[in-house]
């Protein structure tokens, strides 16, 4: 739980907008080095990067969960920095040299030379690098970040950020990297851009939060209940205008460190506020209790784990589950004894529990996609797509141009089109068929075919491809064919085979990391089996096995966790199941340790990492 990036949104989404800038001191370096790394110019790197800030500030109360701060605001330089090169594209440059005035001319000439040399060289030595070494190396050398920050900005493993390091390293000359280290090191952010960035947003009101509605669904009870806490005795303060904080009533002994741009109350505090370890039942807040279990900032536990929650109602296989506002839908499926469902069952995280919704119109085996919080239920078999609203709780029919009778298909969506791929006509004959269906036109175009024809495949989106994993074709063995889709390029690409061969698994993306999750294999552990795929590295790893093997289920993922529920687990008599189970990858961020400072701030943590 990264609670201080919460505490400091809590403040500033509550009039405080001065505390934007310990996100903006604590993030800076590591948003305008990721902006190079896009842009490859300086100047424009650093008016992308307080764009990105400014933009996040008015858009904070957007944030549905808090502590993914810094994947959306690597979201938003993605974004900012696609549409400067677009805008770049469309416009010539208009500064001309014989606009510049002689004198300015002179004075300038040797500098500006000297100084184009060096870029020419900079840019030189990182073309001299694959794509993939580049961006580590400008995050590492310009934004400051160690192996760990970068995993955690950019999605992935450490250990796959420090082997990239050591070969870009191993692939430049020792006075090009030299080069490399002094030109980041001179091109760093001016002092002032945080006082900057809080100037300029002075005057923006960000939109406020009611904590009698609700704290957004991403933040626990706990940090929720933590930070009702803090509203009554604030412990961590940022020095307000006139030099005073707010004080502690426990015995302390606080100073002013001065960390980036922003002061820094450090307090130590002689007893450590806790909530009881009993459930909150009208007992109060708790009690002083000199243990670090039950400390507000409790670390969390370890990732890659699953979690048994409540069953589904209806138990079902060969269903889609797909997530609208932090809410699952379960849309019909089977029994697997030739029953066929409409049943339509919403799940909220928070809660635990379930709900029946209205049902869709048929009932069929479903294949489901999600664009802009709509719920689009592919039935090529009857040409027609059903399209159902969340919102409303409503279903409508649409009618739709024919991509044959088609079944076992699998379908993904991606800039608001779904993409139906592979499956089978008359049970036998495995199809490579690609069509595009378009929700706003409710058209569809054929477009290049897979080069693998299969059935019973799973797709699913990571960084704009279209990855198609395993499937059959009604041959045994299972398949354990991999292939990249790019949509706007309409071309498939070969990747590295899935370790394990199996049809009707689950395949969810989380931080750019593809999960392979149960499915039938060959003789071997394909129901329980997960195996995490790395797109950028072609590479697969094991990962802990599902409690309950099983195929023909579904999942989704919701706060960065993989739901996966129905299915079935063995051949005789086909019972269906209703076992919904969350695997957690660890992908959330590294803990803090606070070596036994409760609270502290995000400067006493940069501080430590500094040494």
């Amino acid at each position: 739980m990264r609670t201080e990036d919460e505490y400091i949104i809590y403040k500033c989404l509550n009039g405080e907008s001065e505390a934007f800038g310990f996100l903006v001191d604590k993030y800076k370096e590591s948003v305008y080095a990721f902006a190079f790394s896009k842009l490859r110019n300086f100047h424009d790197a650093e008016d992308v990067t307080q764009e990105v800030f400014i933009k996040a500030f008015r858009k904070l109360h957007t944030l549905r969960s808090w502590d993914s701060f810094l994947a959306w605001l690597y979201t938003i330089t993605s974004n900012l920095c696609k549409n400067w090169i677009r805008e770049c594209s469309r416009r010539p440059d208009r500064k001309f040299i014989d606009d510049e005035k002689p004198v300015a001319l002179e004075n300038r000439s040797l500098d500006s030379y000297r100084e184009r040399l060096t870029y020419e060289s900079l840019h030189e030595a990182l073309d001299s690098l694959p794509e993939i070494y580049q961006q580590v190396l400008v995050l590492h050398y310009l934004g400051g970040m160690n192996s760990f920050e970068i995993a955690r900005f950019l999605g992935m493993a450490p250990g796959s950020i420090r082997e990239r390091l050591s070969r870009a390293r191993a692939l430049l000359k020792e006075e090009m990297l030299t080069m490399i280290n002094a030109t980041f090191e001179q091109q760093k952010l001016k002092a002032g851009f945080t006082f900057h960035i809080i100037e300029t947003i002075r005057g923006i009101r960000a939109q406020p939060i009611s904590i009698a509605k609700g704290l957004p669904w991403g933040i626990s009870l706990m940090t929720g209940v933590f930070i009702a806490f803090l509203s009554i005795g604030t412990h961590l303060s940022i020095i307000n205008p006139t030099g005073t904080m707010s004080g502690s009533p426990l015995p302390s002994e606080s100073k002013v460190l001065k960390v980036g741009e922003i002061p820094v109350d450090v307090m130590k505090v002689s007893n450590i506020s806790v909530l009881s370890n009993q459930r909150l039942s009208g007992a109060g807040l708790g009690s002083v209790v000199p243990s670090l279990q039950n400390a507000l900032f409790m670390a969390p536990q370890a990732g890659d784990t699953w979690t048994k929650k409540a069953d589904m109602p209806t138990a079902r296989m060969s269903l889609s589950v797909n997530e609208v506002n932090g809410k699952i839908y379960a849309i019909g499926g089977a029994d697997g004894n030739g029953i066929w469902f409409s049943t339509v069952e919403e799940y909220d995280p928070m809660t635990d529990r379930w709900e029946k919704k209205s049902n869709k119109p048929t009932s069929n085996i479903s294949i489901a996609c999600v664009i802009n919080n709509q719920i689009y239920n592919l039935a090529p078999w009857e040409e027609i797509i059903e399209k159902y609203d969340p919102a409303i709780d409503k279903w409508i029919t649409l009618r739709n141009v024919d991509m044959g009778d088609i079944f076992s298909f699998s379908a993904s969506s991606i800039n608001d089109k779904i993409y139906v791929i592979g499956g089978t006509k008359e049970g036998i004959k495995p199809l490579s068929t690609v069509y595009e269906y378009d929700p706003i036109k409710n058209t569809c175009v054929k477009k290049a075919d897979m080069p693998t024809s299969r059935f019973m495949l799973s797709t699913c989106v990571a960084d704009g491809k279209i990855y198609a994993i395993g499937g059959w074709n009604g041959n045994a063995p299972p398949l354990s064919n991999v292939e990249e889709y790019d949509p706007i390029a309409d071309k498939w690409t070969k990747k590295t085979n899935i370790p394990e061969i199996r049809h009707s698994l689950v395949t969810c993306t989380v931080k750019g990391k593809i999960y392979a999750i149960g499915g039938l294999g060959m003789d071997g552990p394909g129901p329980s089996l997960v195996e995490e795929y790395d797109p950028i590295m072609d590479t697969w790893t094991r990962k802990a096995d599902m409690p309950t093997g099983r195929w023909h289920s579904a999942g989704c993922v919701v706060n960065e966790k993989i739901y996966v529920v129905g299915g079935v687990n063995r051949m005789e008599g086909v019972p269906s199941l209703s076992t919904l189970e969350v695997y957690d990858p660890g992908t959330s961020g590294e803990s803090i340790n606070f070596k036994g400072k409760l609270p502290t701030t995000w400067g006493d943590v940069k501080l430590a990492r500094n040494k």
